[in-house]
């Protein structure tokens, strides 16, 4: 019979911090930083617009203030999604299942928003075409992690949860590569219409890239600590 999680009497696992190397735990922060910064800006533009926006920003927020409610409702369990990672990675919170059955429910609003915020994708469909690949990527690891999660299976469900992670994190890792596109504008003339989607593509590809070579790298990338269940 499947080892379901949900059970009171069934162990759970806790994540020793040094199973992450060190260049993929200072990532992951920076990438969180990141995701948190961005998401907590938007909320403000769109709740308290700036009288006289920078020029290259002026026609993004624009873009955002015209489906209000949908960049909320995606971006809201976006960031309620980040701010829960550190619990499930590196705390002793990870205990706590109702967290861990949070992030999948927070997951998969963000995954099903995305879909839509895509309509209004300011990069046109080459952004459009990458949050289609990757948002399935994400949905669909984070499934297998859901499935493996109620058949005990713990390593795999940790390994798939952890690709849908790197992929959602891509979006922060966009930031920084567009930051270098709107610094060479410039010389390169580009419009935000023209980069957006190629900022997208690259962002997350070296998340999704990066994490898949860790994983593939090392038989059990994962050390566990057997603990009791707390839901």
């Amino acid at each position: 019979m499947p080892a379901h999680l949900d059970s009171a009497e069934n162990p759970t696992i806790l994540i020793q911090k040094e199973a992450f190397p060190r260049v993929l735990r200072v990532g992951f922060w920076m990438c969180v930083v990141i995701a948190v910064a961005v998401v907590i800006r938007r909320i403000v533009v769109l709740l308290n617009p700036p009288q006289s926006p920078p020029p290259q920003m002026a026609g993004l927020d624009q873009s955002f203030a015209s489906h209000t409610a949908l960049t909320l409702a995606h971006i809201l369990p976006a960031l309620a999604f980040v701010l829960l990672l550190p619990f499930i990675y590196f705390s002793r919170f990870a205990r706590a299942l109702w967290i861990e059955r949070l992030l999948f429910a927070l997951g998969a609003i963000v995954g099903i928003t995305a879909y839509a915020m895509s309509t209004y994708a300011i990069g046109g469909w080459t952004e459009r075409s990458a949050v289609y690949f990757f948002n399935s990527l994400f949905l669909y690891s984070l499934f297998r992690a859901w499935q493996y999660r109620r058949t005990g299976a713990l390593h795999l469900k940790q390994q798939w949860l952890t690709r849908a992670v790197a992929v959602l994190l891509g979006i922060a890792t966009t930031r920084p590569v567009m930051g270098v596109l709107f610094a060479t504008s410039t010389l390169t003339h580009l419009k935000p219409q023209q980069f957006f989607g190629i900022a997208f593509w690259i962002g997350f590809s070296i998340n999704t890239i990066a994490i898949e070579l860790w994983l593939r790298s090392r038989k059990h990338p994962f050390q566990f600590e057997t603990t009791a269940v707390h839901s």
